[in-house]
């Protein structure tokens, strides 16, 4: 079952979204919003490097160059409980802007303590898209499970915790 606008301000109270602003809960859905850090490619390095947004902002934001990847955190910190699972969706305005999320958005329950970390493709060709920290990027739609896990993702997941964008641990 997917959870109401009305649910979701009610998990939200109790801790399971911060900071939670109410206004960017939809009838089935909770906006989130970029963070204030990216991990970009460069041409010195295989691995991703740290990048700060925290310089930019709507008027002068970071161009995401065509074809660039990048990871990138939401600014909202996730704790679910162990009867919720999440899903990450990108918002629409930002697929038809040409940026993509890889499907990598599936949250279990009890993952806990975490800042989300999204997975941002520039699938424009001629054109780079704009990015600044706060801004609404996806959206998270919620599902109550029918029951609680034997073990939730608070015992057995390997990305709990992360307070900053993380890179995969294989």
């Amino acid at each position: 079952m997917i959870l109401s606008d009305y649910q979701i301000r009610a998990c939200c109270y109790r801790g399971m979204v911060t900071p939670f602003d109410p206004s960017l809960v939809n009838p089935a859905s909770l906006d989130v919003r970029l963070g204030d850090s990216l991990l970009i490619e460069s041409v010195e390095s295989p691995e991703l490097v740290p990048y700060p947004l925290c310089r930019h902002s709507e008027k002068n934001p970071y161009l995401m160059t065509p074809a660039q990847f990048a990871l990138a955190p939401t600014m909202e910190t996730f704790n679910l409980p162990n009867t919720i699972a999440a899903q990450f969706m990108l918002k629409s305005s930002r697929a038809r802007e040409g940026l993509e999320h890889l499907m990598a958005g599936y949250c279990d329950p009890g993952w806990n303590g975490s800042v989300l970390t999204m997975e941002l493709h520039n699938s424009r060709q001629l054109h780079s898209i704009p990015l600044w920290p706060g801004m609404r990027i996806g959206q998270m739609v919620f599902h109550r499970m029918a029951a609680a896990p034997q073990l939730s993702y608070r015992e057995t997941g390997r990305y709990n915790g992360d307070t900053t964008v993380q890179q995969s641990r294989g």
